[in-house]
């Protein structure tokens, strides 16, 4: 078929059954794999693609809903793919559309690379903040913030899932609880018995992804992160609000540099809700 008739071929829901299809569309891209990632995405989440009549996948992206099941406060747009033979046929633009009438009235959130930007303004889309991204060996210097830090147990759940929807500004129970099974670390901050952060740390080809990170303030953010990169031997990877300063400064003292960033971007919304202040990195950028 001629690509440039593959803007007309029909969206379909995806399924588990679809990840390694997801997978080589990813690799296709020249991105990671990720099956890891594509699975949880899949399974908490809703995948929409378009089937190439030659076999595979023309392009693919999730779509995962926040709060209300009956009436959702906000759905996180991620992994938003074309393959390469298909590039620049409207096939992205078709899957969009497609995504925006299916979501309705329900504000909307992404993570958009420079070259996926102008395309989702085209669509509505307003730039509404950003995160950069770093990896590297953390290497601790001895003056890691002294905050109380522990593996999560299940007892911790129930006040965990209430500081994450006050964080985020939606519930996000079929997503966080997914963690403990995903996450290869789940750990707490706590003061006085009480949770005043999390985070998580899980594995993503050749690194360990932090996140969420959702914390009291910046001093117990860096604890958290400490305390997960005492714990694995891979470097760490994360993306962090660029409003957080200090907190990206010293992750970059200790051995992490940047290697990218995106636009958070917002639809029908003004901004994301919650509290940006606590709220230092997503779980995923796919995911929000």
């Amino acid at each position: 078929m001629p690509t440039s008739s593959a803007a007309a071929l029909p969206v379909r829901r995806l399924t588990p059954r679809d990840l390694a299809a997801c997978a080589d569309l990813s690799e296709d891209r020249g991105w990671p794999r990720e099956e890891h990632k594509w699975g949880l995405l899949l399974a908490a989440g809703t995948g929409y693609g378009i089937d190439d009549p030659a076999g595979g996948l023309v392009a693919a992206c999730v779509v995962t809903e926040y709060g209300s099941p009956e009436c959702p406060e906000l759905a996180a747009i991620g992994m938003v793919l074309v393959a390469e033979r298909h590039a620049r046929q409207g096939v992205g633009r078709r899957l969009m559309r497609h995504l925006l009438e299916e979501m309705g009235s329900t504000p909307l959130t992404l993570h958009a690379t420079v070259y996926g930007l102008p395309l989702y303004e085209e669509l509505g889309f307003k730039v509404t903040g950003r995160a950069e991204m770093v990896r590297g060996v953390f290497t601790p210097d001895g003056s890691e913030p002294e905050v109380f830090t522990r593996p999560a147990t299940a007892g911790d759940l129930p006040p965990l899932l209430r500081l994450d929807a006050e964080v985020f500004g939606a519930d996000r129970t079929h997503m966080i609880t997914r963690l403990p099974a995903f996450a290869d670390q789940l750990r707490v901050a706590e003061e006085n018995g009480r949770i005043i952060g999390y985070a998580a740390a899980w594995p993503n080809m050749a690194t360990q992804v932090v996140g969420p990170l959702v914390a009291r303030d910046t001093e117990t953010a860096k604890a958290l992160v400490s305390s997960l990169a005492a714990h694995t031997d891979r470097p760490l990877r994360t993306d962090v609000d660029v409003r957080h300063e200090d907190l990206l400064s010293w992750l970059k003292e200790r051995g992490l540099e940047r290697v990218g960033g995106n636009a958070v971007m917002t639809h029908k919304i003004p901004e994301l809700p919650g509290d940006w202040t606590r709220r230092f990195a997503p779980l995923t950028v796919a995911a929000g």
